[in-house]
């Protein structure tokens, strides 16, 4: 495992068989939005608030003692244009699995609903920025009522690969728009086998991340500081700063800075007892962590302290993990995407979820990237006095980079040694 810097929500959705054409200007289809019912949106991000924290509770023991961070948004939205070309069985189980009550185009629509939020034009405070591409094969026929929805609801314009003929060129191709969207930060999400002269779809939503804190750390007060490790103690960079927005809760210490702008915010929860992430991690869910969210005031008085981190996972497959949450038939040969493609071609099968990220957090800010991957082959009160609180981050804790204004959790991670 590594380190972390950008934030991207990367999907990539391979299929089979293929159909002609090539990648149609925007110009040439007005953009269509569907009416959005805000609950709709709030229930969007809910839902892939619970999807990745089940997904984080498969990855966390795998992964031991290293440092890990997903995007719930960016799996959540890749699995939503997906979940736009199932149906029936496979669409039910993809339901159950996402936390969804909606059907396919509702949870398209409000997906698309806040990409389009995430893509304000008017703001200037902080880069947030999220695009969508469809990559399909150059022979392979696709619904056209699932094209135009993904680019309707999505953005998603499509381009034609020959992934039969030249599969390593059509994997560089897709790299390299994801890398030019997360700049850099991602520089390569599919690897090795992921693409193959099987792939027929890659569909890949990139988000870009990069914020200041409101009120930056003093790069001057950053010292050398213990951190105690499961490993060991070690001194790491420590930054301090005084104010924020404190809170605590069984077993927890609280605490949340706003980016500027105060749209977005990072919320840490650092377990009272310093070998007790473990016990922390195994309650996760999004309403403990809403409950934490509302758990912190203003206090100009807390003392912050917090190491400098950086975290850059390898590509990770989440196929046993959406498997094992109930998502299996959409692996299988019996897998539906019927509205995906055209009755003329060969079924779909989801051969894998792969995803990456990058988290760096320092004086300044944080920066972040993320890329998910869904791989489709054909089917084979007044109180008394008290001292300032205290907020010192030197052992194993959580963060959330999160909305509030809707919840969602664009970024979750932990971080075990921050210099790792």
């Amino acid at each position: 495992m590594s380190r972390t810097r950008a934030l991207v929500l990367a999907a990539a959705l391979h299929a089979s068989a293929c159909g002609a054409g090539r990648a149609t200007p925007a110009a040439a289809h007005p953009t269509i939005h569907a009416a959005v019912d805000a609950a709709d949106s709030h229930a969007f991000a809910s839902a892939s608030n619970e999807l990745g924290l089940d997904i984080w509770e498969s990855l966390r023991a795998d992964h031991g003692d290293e440092n890990l961070s997903i995007s719930p948004a960016s799996i959540a939205s890749a699995l939503a244009m997906t979940y736009a070309g199932a149906r029936a069985d496979t669409a039910t189980a993809m339901a159950s699995t996402m936390h969804l009550s909606s059907s396919p185009d509702v949870t398209l629509t409000a997906a698309g609903e806040l990409v389009r939020h995430w893509n304000d034009p008017s703001r200037t405070t902080y880069e947030l920025a999220v695009a969508n591409r469809l990559f399909g094969d150059a022979r392979y026929t696709f619904q056209s009522s699932f094209l135009a929805a993904t680019r309707d609801q999505m953005g998603a314009e499509l381009q034609r690969l020959d992934f039969r003929a030249d599969p390593g060129g059509a994997r560089t191709t897709i790299n390299d728009w994801v890398s030019e969207r997360t700049h850099g930060r991602i520089p390569q999400l599919l690897a090795g086998e992921s693409v193959t002269d099987l792939t027929r779809l890659v569909l890949v939503n990139a988000v870009y991340f990069h914020g200041r804190w409101q009120t930056t750390f003093d790069p001057d007060l950053t010292s050398d500081r213990p951190f105690h490790a499961r490993v060991g103690d070690h001194a790491v960079r420590t930054m301090f700063r005084e104010g924020g927005a404190y809170g605590e809760d069984e077993g927890v210490q609280l605490l949340e800075l706003a980016y500027a702008g105060g749209d977005l915010t990072m919320l840490f929860v650092l377990p009272r007892d310093r070998d007790g992430l473990a016990a922390i991690e195994s309650r996760l869910d999004d309403a403990q962590v809403q409950r934490w969210a509302s758990r912190v005031g203003p206090d100009e008085t807390t003392q912050v302290y917090l190491p400098r981190f950086r975290i850059e996972t390898a590509s990770l497959s989440l196929r046993a993990a959406l498997a094992s949450l109930g998502m299996g038939i959409a692996f299988s040969d019996a897998a539906d995407f019927s509205a995906m493609s055209d009755p003329s071609e060969v079924p779909l099968k989801i051969d894998d979820v792969i995803h990456r990220v990058f988290v760096e957090l320092n004086e300044e800010g944080t920066e972040a990237a993320a890329a998910t991957g869904v791989t489709m082959v054909e089917i084979e009160s007044a109180s008394e006095p008290r001292m300032p609180p205290r907020f010192e981050a030197d052992h194993p804790f959580l963060f959330f980079l999160r909305e509030p204004s809707t919840g969602a959790i664009l970024f979750a991670g932990r971080v075990v040694d921050p210099a790792s």
